[in-house]
């Protein structure tokens, strides 16, 4: 994943998230978004 853009990686997590991706594969996701110290609101995903 670091060659995904974060502004890529936010959308990849929003869109996981709408289509009911796997629980793991969504994990993954946010472990990235922790590693990189993006943070994402419950609101907005």
């Amino acid at each position: 994943m670091k060659y995904m853009s974060d502004q890529m990686l936010i959308e990849v997590y929003h869109r996981a998230i709408d289509l009911q991706l796997d629980a793991a594969f969504i994990e993954l996701l946010s472990q990235e978004l922790k590693q990189r110290n993006i943070r994402i609101s419950k609101a907005s995903a």
